[in-house]
């Protein structure tokens, strides 16, 4: 079940910036004032999954206080995947034509979205790359780097998508992209779901392009990553390359 919050207020900017929130109370009041203070105009969707610290109520309160804010709240919690799909169904019917996939703790820096949205007139979907041009990646064990750019170059092997950085979540999707995809037939849910997203549009000729930002990690709350959402993304590259026809390469766009 899903509620929604609005502001009779509202007015609306070409560009969404969907920020799923699960306890994030401490984060979202900061990164509300970041975005609303940017250069160029933006509108914001909070999703929260029923947060128990609070942070529905709060986003309930800057959306009354904000026209650019919006609140979409969902029951539970049941995934990252699925907040993404309902905000972008919520994207699509308001016609936003730049639509954002961001985190809520700031380990991705707002001040880069401008940067995104120049690159976007020229491309479909645009990601933030940690490892484009070098490594650019604060506060994290070495393990969870290592883990992260063996994914990069495992998604590489399997599939041939020249991606360096496969598993980020800051992203920005044109209106058309995601009007091409099946948004209901999406099977991934965890980071996973990044990696899926990126491939389909990838192998039907859309055009994706990279842009090169640092990422430092979380200073409030904790993690979401765990040993069933690594395993999820191992065994869907293999079924990616299998819906690709077992080809390393796009196939042409009609």
């Amino acid at each position: 079940m899903q509620r929604f919050s609005d502001n009779p207020r509202r007015r609306m900017n070409q560009t969404l910036i969907i920020v799923p929130t699960y306890n994030e109370r401490e984060n979202l009041p900061r990164m509300a004032q970041r975005l609303l203070a940017l250069p160029v105009g933006v509108d914001v969707l909070v999703v929260d999954d029923n947060s128990p610290d609070g942070t529905g109520k709060i986003a309930d309160e800057l959306a009354a206080q904000y026209p650019q804010i919006h609140v979409l709240h969902r029951s539970e919690k049941n995934g990252l995947g699925r907040a993404y799909i309902a905000g972008f169904q919520w994207a699509l019917a308001k016609n936003y034509e730049f639509i954002f996939e961001m985190d809520c703790d700031f380990s991705h820096d707002p001040a880069e979205i401008p940067n995104f949205l120049k690159t976007a007139e020229q491309s479909d979907l645009v990601l933030g790359s940690r490892y484009a041009g070098g490594v650019r990646v604060l506060n994290w064990p070495l393990k969870r780097l290592l883990l992260s750019r063996c994914a990069g170059v495992y998604v590489w092997l399997i599939t041939g998508m020249p991606i360096t950085d496969p598993t980020g979540g800051y992203k920005c999707f044109r209106r058309r992209a995601l009007q091409h995809l099946n948004l209901d037939a999406v099977h991934a849910n965890g980071y996973s779901f990044q990696i899926e997203l990126t491939h389909r549009l990838w192998r039907d000729g859309f055009k994706v392009a990279e842009v090169p930002i640092t990422f430092a990690d979380r200073v409030h709350g904790t993690s979401k990553l765990s040993r069933g959402i690594v395993a999820e993304a191992f065994w869907m590259v293999w079924w990616l390359w299998l819906q690709n026809g077992l080809r390393r390469w796009p196939r042409e766009r009609r």
